[in-house]
């Protein structure tokens, strides 16, 4: 059996996508005995297979109402030999001219790194399977692309072999002048910038877009200073003016700096940067010398096992970074689209340079991947870009000279650009919006120049390459910096700033090319740099500011009603602007931006059917900036760039709100520190309520987050008072000095008070259990006396029915109780009384307790033989077979607990081992496999922390 027949085989395989497991077992045994190569028509095969992994999850806008099409019409045969001899070239290219062969235990690495790295597993399991598992198939096809792409780009970047030419010619010619305008029309490119530092107090860095101003904040201006005074080797106060600066280097160029004006509050300088000759012009010229050779060096290859449920970056509530090599250089006013596999970010500023460069980053193998620079747009900022399911287009923006209508349309699978066309585009504009329809790509409003702002736009049809205006009749005012949403069936654009911010807009028919005002009752305040996103039945916008004042308001707009709800303030994130918002599909999270001093790396999640805010995590998150970009990938939002007050940046990380396991708790959006409250677990959250107000908080450990509870028609507030869990509602009860409660629906948000009639006297610290259709109330004091009577309290009736005495355990309060499914059990506690617990009596801490059943109205005493030790304030859950007590006082602070089983009337002691902190007032649940113990107090310290106790 020869082995073209088996490639042969195997592309067959590979072509109808029938490529099975089993099949490649035999297949993979054979390759692995002849591992110095692998053929070309073998690697083009394994191509299509990854190709067709990526397409599948590629997103296709629900407004595209074709279906998707096959992979063949997005990606030819062709594109597909050429992608794996590009491969190959540049293989060739690092061996002959860097001498830096590609060997095989760098792709073993590649492998190592994508497998322990990867922030999206299920991707690179389906790459890998895709591939047969085969570890010489993965490493030659998958990593090996990756790998060579980053390297060339690397070392040809700063290779003088081909840019010392021009180095040279460059400060041949500036050393000879000692003005800039002498540069002028040598070769360079001649700009002048002026930075205005914000007039406003707290104003914040915005674009004055007349075409040579660029207004800063008091951090960006400093930053911007700071390298001016770096390249003249100088100190701030001492920057020349008229001078010609050191020349300066980054990968794309090399330029000189003079400063034509330096005020208190304002700079002009002039730039003359002579553009290196980029890697895709070069490798044009170059690339075909390089044959593509496919046999290598015999090397056995292990194939990594990929992280179990990722690594802690795919944890929930959690934040991961972005690889900062070989990711685009710093920048912000980029743009980003998710095209379902990869998010592309693309053009920006840096404040004296604009791009057209940028690039794709893949989560699966967490990677960066440069955009080619080849029929790219002219460099910009401040445009615009979506994705069509197959494109990404980007139009409009600010070139550093000039506005521009210009634009491009990127295929990541070809890594191809193809130019926009101009006929009939709207005139040139930056900061305007743009939706996707399904079929055309809506340009709207956009600034122009001081004083001049649009209240126009087109519709661009990229299967035609044609545009098509967009009627002004009831169109909404001119403006920029507004937003704008798609429906499915209307464009909607609200806010912005004219000569003043607005808070009016309108919806866009492009069917019957008509506006819709929308309406202006209960509509958010006039505003600007905020953030909108579409959730399918309503606009969700958030933030921004209005002159100096900065928001954390929001609304809900409706537009089959035309009207606008507002959007929570409780638990909200702080007001800010230039932030960003994803929507999840049931939620809208909004993170970073600005308030005029600060800037954030804090956030928030809305959930608009609820009305509710919950904080993201801080752990682990991107550091503080504004200007950034995010995108929601179906799992993860990720951020990426921005402006931090001091610095651009390429950073960025990734935030899953999904389902994981924890060990600490998160102190993130927790209510505030506090002891004496309840706690009470529904099957899927944890709720904690009371203590030293009348507020608590509902704790999902699935997503280690915290939503509010509501305080109206709550009871007031009280502690050492009981909650119970009914299966759907909490009901709390008692506490200093009441007897009355209220029933907490967390579905509803709302409460209903208790009956008093036959209620147990007035007490706290007693304890309560629900046994599936009442909540037994036992113990407790109430300043004169401790009690050993309870009651029972039927929800359904609203009724009370008093508890039997006989055999009762003696009188005590802050003992506990839980209950087995036939009895309630009672155990612990004190039995002093005072104005405070162990106040006017000598305290008794028990060890003691009892098994209470309400079928029979009787008591039956627990063993103390192996038993805790005595105390009062600790916590216990039922697991199912036994209760587990834990913490306390008696005399100090106890971290100690023990098992009880109530079969055997036995006592088991607990671990101490990475328990948490001694306390009392704490409370605990039961999730079904552990138990969570949370907050209390230590005599110097109230926690908010907790632990995880799995016995």
């Amino acid at each position: 059996m020869s082995r073209l027949w088996m490639e042969a085989v195997l592309c067959r395989w590979l072509k109808v996508g029938l490529l099975s497991v089993l099949c490649l077992v035999g297949w993979t045994g054979w390759i692995k005995a002849d591992s110095s190569g692998l053929s070309f028509e073998t690697r083009v095969a394994c191509q299509r297979s990854i190709e067709d992994v990526y397409w599948r999850h590629t997103i296709w806008p629900e407004e595209n109402t074709s279906p998707k099409p096959p992979l063949s019409e997005v990606i030819s045969e062709d594109d597909l030999r050429k992608k794996v001899e590009e491969t190959l070239r540049m293989s060739k290219a690092l061996e002959v001219i860097w001498k830096q062969p590609v060997e095989g235990y760098q792709l073993q690495a590649e492998m190592e790194r994508m497998a322990e790295t990867t922030r999206n597993p299920e991707i690179l399991r389906e790459l890998w399977s895709a591939l047969g598992n085969d570890p010489q198939l993965i490493a030659e096809c998958l990593a090996r692309p990756l790998l060579v792409e980053r390297l060339i780009h690397d070392w040809y970047a700063f290779d003088e072999r081909f840019h010392g030419r021009l180095k040279k010619r460059v400060m041949r010619k500036v050393g000879l002048h000692d003005r800039i305008e002498d540069l002028k029309g040598m070769g360079g490119e001649y700009r002048e910038v002026g930075w205005r530092k914000g007039t406003n107090p707290g104003e914040e860095a915005t674009e004055n877009r007349s075409g040579d101003v660029l207004e800063l904040s008091e951090g960006e201006w400093q930053e911007a200073i700071g390298k001016l005074a770096e390249a003249f080797g100088r100190e701030e106060q001492d920057i020349p003016l008229r001078r010609i600066s050191a020349l300066q280097e980054d990968g794309e160029r090399f330029y000189v700096m003079e400063v034509l004006r330096k005020e208190s509050d304002r700079v002009k300088v002039a730039v003359v940067e002579w553009k290196k000759k980029g890697f895709d012009e070069w490798w044009a010229l170059v690339g075909e010398r390089f044959a593509p050779e496919v046999e290598g060096e015999a090397f056995t290859y292990r194939l990594p096992e990929i992280a179990v449920d990722a690594p802690l970056p795919y944890a929930p509530n959690t934040w991961s970074a972005t690889p900062t090599y070989p990711a685009p250089s710093a920048r912000y006013w980029h743009t980003a689209v998710w095209t379902g596999t990869q998010m592309i970010v693309w053009g920006g500023s840096n404040a004296t340079s604009y791009f057209n460069t940028g690039g794709r980053y893949n989560p699966a193998t967490n990677t960066w991947t440069a955009t080619t620079t080849t029929g790219a747009p002219t460099a910009r900022y401040s445009h615009t870009a979506v994705w069509t399911g197959s494109q990404m287009i980007v139009w409009g923006g600010w070139s550093g000279s000039s506005n521009l209508n210009t634009g491009g349309r990127y295929s990541p699978s070809t890594n191809t650009w193809t130019s926009t066309g101009t006929t009939n585009a709207p005139p040139i504009r930056n900061s305007h919006t743009v939706v996707w329809t399904g079929a055309e790509m809506i340009v709207w409003g956009g600034f122009f120049d001081n004083g001049y702002y649009y209240a126009d736009g087109g519709r661009y049809n990229p299967s035609t390459d044609t545009w098509t205006s967009t009627s002004t009749t009831n169109a909404p005012s001119q403006r920029y910096r507004h937003t704008a949403v798609w429906t499915g069936t209307q464009m909607i654009v609200w806010g912005g700033l004219s000569s003043s911010s607005l808070n009016t807009g309108g919806r866009y028919n492009p069917s019957t090319d008509t506006w819709t005002s929308t309406s202006t009752t209960g509509a958010p305040s006039a505003r600007d740099l905020h953030t909108a996103v579409w959730t399918g039945t309503q606009m969700i916008v958030w933030g921004g500011r209005n002159g100096s004042s900065t928001f954390n308001t929001g609304g809900r707009y409706n537009p089959s009603t035309n009207t606008w709800t507002s959007t929570s303030t409780t638990g909200v994130p702080s007001a800010r602007r230039a932030h960003t918002a994803v929507w999840t599909g049931t939620q809208m999270i909004v993170w970073g931006g600005w308030n005029g001093t600060s800037y954030f790396n804090t956030g928030g999640r809305y959930n608009p059917s609820t009305d509710t805010w919950t904080s993201t995590s801080t752990t682990g998150t991107p550091n503080v900036r504004h200007l950034h970009t995010a995108v929601w990938t179906g799992t993860q939002m990720v951020v990426w760039g921005g402006w931090n007050g001091t610095s651009y940046l390429n950073t960025g990380g990734r935030y899953n709100p999904a389902t994981n396991t924890w060990t600490s708790t998160s102190t993130t959006g927790a209510p505030s520190a506090r002891g004496g409250h309840t706690a009470v677990w529904t099957g899927t959250q944890m709720i904690v309520w009371g203590g030293n107000s009348n507020t608590g908080g509902r704790y999902n450990p699935a997503t280690n987050a915290w939503t509010s509870t509501s305080t109206t028609g709550a009871p007031s507030a009280s502690v050492d008072h009981t909650a119970v869990w009914t299966g759907t509602q909490m009901i709390v009860w008692g506490g200093w000095f009441v007897n009355t409660g209220g029933r907490y629906n967390p579905v509803t948000n709302i409460w209903t008070s208790t009956s008093t009639t036959n209620a147990p006297s007035v007490r706290g610290g007693h304890t309560a259990v629900w046994t599936g259709t009442q909540m037994i109330v036992w113990g407790g004091w109430d300043i004169n006396s401790n009690f050993n009577t309870g009651g029972r309290y039927n929800p359904s009736t609203d009724t009370w029915t008093s508890t039997s005495t006989t055999n009762a355990p003696s009188a005590r309060h802050s003992h506990t109780a839980v209950w087995t499914g036939t009895q309630m059990i009672v155990w612990g506690g004190n039995d002093s009384y005072g104005l405070f617990p162990r106040g006017y009596t000598a305290a008794v801490d028990l060890n003691t307790g009892g098994r209470y059943n309400p079928a029979t109205d009787r008591w039956t005493s627990t063993s103390t033989t192996g038993a805790p030790s005595a105390r009062g304030g600790h916590t216990a859950v039922w697991t199912g077979t036994q209760m587990i007590v834990w913490g306390g006082y008696s005399g100090s602070y106890l971290n100690t607990g023990g098992r009880y089983n109530p079969s055997t009337d036995t006592w088991t002691s607990t671990s101490t081992t990475g328990a948490p902190s001694a306390r009392g007032g704490h409370t605990a649940v039961w999730t079904g496999t552990q138990m969570i113990v949370w907050g209390g107090r230590n005599g110097t310290s109230t926690f908010n922390t907790g632990g995880r106790y799995s016995p």
